[in-house]
């Protein structure tokens, strides 16, 4: 099946609802009795409260399911149902599951080049992302580090720019953050560290308790909708912007090398779609409900507090050198980092031009 027909089928087109938003066809009778029967399970990073994070799992195993007319069947399973939420990568490689969902920043401690899978601080937006994902090399350079644990990835969910976190206290300056103790992973949690932060990592269905009993001082995770979602205002007051470290976070698809290999050339094609299919939904889905849900906050007890420059720029300085760092000690992340850096420079050129000084002059700025 020709691939466009596969994107036809998965319908990207953007709408209402998870699955509902996407028109999707069956391939023909004839085509789905020559092709074997397929069952796989996914593991997940995500509790099944977070409907948008769950759900972009949700998406992927539905249309796969609905255009292979249900030959290829995926299960997906949400953290600790399988195995828990940060170790969804283990899961895969060494063939507990098929696949799974989940965020590669999460792994940076066995390569801090997957960083770049989700989200590097004051790095890409959403738009930025994917362009770079999947015209810009930035996937298949992802792919050349994974292949070294036996996986493949996928574009496969984006959360859209995200908030700074909760804090039980009023920020006053960098100096303010020394000392605390603050769920932050990836490499926004490396900076917060060389800012003086006690940072911890925590799966999302973890965070709330570990805020209101203390155990945490602050902690971040996606953005309004989700973080009402986990309780996040009933345990801190403070609401802090922007997410700096996560500008336009992509979430990922893994799949064991060994099972894609086995499956037919059609289901690799639905499977790719399915995933670019939960891309776009999970993107446009995050935009209409941080926006209602952040005016929802505003009007409760929520006080919403711009970080401030000073917080900015010195996380910014740190930032720089974070990744300065890391390029001269691995000469993968230095390959990597080289390459997104000059399609950075080139994207920004273009945003600087086109949105941001529409943006300016529409909004009044």
């Amino acid at each position: 099946m020709q691939r466009r027909q596969l994107i036809q089928a998965a319908g990207l087109a953007g709408g209402a609802g998870l699955l509902s938003a996407c028109r999707i066809r069956r391939i023909d009778g004839a085509s789905t009795s020559e092709l074997p029967s397929v069952r796989w399970r996914m593991a997940t990073s995500w509790p099944h409260a977070l409907d948008t994070l769950y759900g972009g799992a949700q998406t992927i195993a539905e249309q796969v399911g609905v255009m292979s007319g249900g030959r290829f069947t995926i299960e997906p399973y949400a953290a600790g149902e399988i195995v828990p939420g940060l170790q969804v990568l283990d899961a895969v490689q060494n063939g507990a599951v098929e696949c799974g969902h989940t965020a590669s920043y999460y792994y940076v401690g066995k390569n801090p080049a997957l960083a770049f899978g989700t989200a590097v601080p004051f790095g890409l937006t959403p738009q930025q992302q994917n362009t770079w994902l999947y015209e810009g090399g930035g996937n298949e350079a992802l792919d050349r580090i994974y292949s070294d644990f036996g996986v493949r990835s996928f574009p496969a969910g984006n959360t859209g720019p995200q908030m700074g976190g909760w804090f039980k206290r009023e920020l006053d300056g960098p100096a303010s953050l020394k000392g605390l103790k603050m769920r932050i992973p990836g490499l926004g949690g490396k900076v917060m560290a060389a800012m003086g932060v006690n940072v911890q990592v925590l799966p999302g269905g973890e965070i709330y308790l570990a805020l209101e009993r203390g155990a945490i001082d602050a902690a971040e995770f996606t953005g309004p909708y989700d973080d009402e979602k986990l309780g996040l205002p009933k345990a801190a007051r403070f609401y802090y912007y922007p997410g700096w470290w996560e500008p336009g976070p992509t979430l990922t698809a893994l799949v064991n090398q060994q099972a894609w290999a086995k499956l037919p050339k059609a289901y690799q094609e639905m499977f790719s779609s399915a995933c670019q299919s939960a891309n776009l939904l999970m993107l446009s889905r995050y935009d209409r409900l941080n926006a209602v849900a952040l005016e929802r906050l505003r009007q409760g007890n929520t006080q919403v507090e711009f970080y401030g420059d000073a917080i900015l720029k010195a996380a910014q300085s740190a930032t720089a050198d974070l990744l300065a760092d890391s390029a001269r000690a691995d000469v993968g992340f230095n390959s990597l980092y080289s390459a997104w850096q000059d399609f950075r420079q080139v994207a920004r050129g273009w945003n600087q031009v086109t949105e941001l000084s529409y943006s300016r002059f529409s909004d009044g700025a």
